[in-house]
């Protein structure tokens, strides 16, 4: 993610935080991602450097006629900038900037083995209970884990599978 990603999303989190809207920024910014995602002639609208910014612009109006008048305006500057291309990074960051804005933490949860949905709730409620804040995860299986989980929060990791301990097993006797 670039500075220009991410000082964008700033700007929009910020705007929507002062008018009130960043639920309603937030999901509308989420859909014309999806959109673009599904449709080829909007994605070519969006991201075809060759495109005049002026007629780019005047699609993107008549497409979001209906959207949020600050999303529209944001996605005009985009245009003029000609950084539509850029919308899917900027859409990720603005999830971060509200993740973080709510306290939500993001996590990924691997283990050795599928938990049950019961399972990984009750998980999930304990690392919110240590961590004080509410904890949003995506949850992977890896057999070769063979035991145990890793927890994956930013750049902290907590291994605590058994794959990982004989590692740090065999780390010591080959240093001792």
């Amino acid at each position: 993610m670039s500075v220009v990603d991410r000082v964008y999303a700033n700007a929009l989190f910020e705007a929507a935080l002062e008018r009130g809207r960043i639920a309603t920024v937030r999901e509308q910014l989420q859909q014309v991602v999806e959109a673009e995602a599904q449709v080829p002639e909007l994605r070519e609208l969006l991201r075809n450097p060759q495109l005049d910014p002026r007629a780019r612009a005047a699609a993107i109006g008549d497409v979001l006629g209906d959207a949020d008048e600050l999303l529209r305006n944001f996605l005009l500057v985009l245009a003029d900038k000609g950084r539509t291309g850029q919308l899917e990074e900027i859409a990720r960051e603005l999830e971060r900037l509200v993740a973080e804005h709510e306290g939500i933490v993001h996590a990924e949860l691997t283990t050795a083995v599928e938990l049950s949905d019961e399972e990984a709730q009750a998980l999930l409620r304990r690392i919110e209970e240590a961590s004080g804040r509410k904890v949003e995860a995506t949850r992977s299986v890896d057999p070769g884990l063979i035991g145990g989980i890793v927890l994956q929060v930013g750049s902290h990791r907590l291994d605590a599978s058994v794959r990982g301990r004989l590692e740090r097993l065999r780390r010591q006797l080959v240093t001792a």
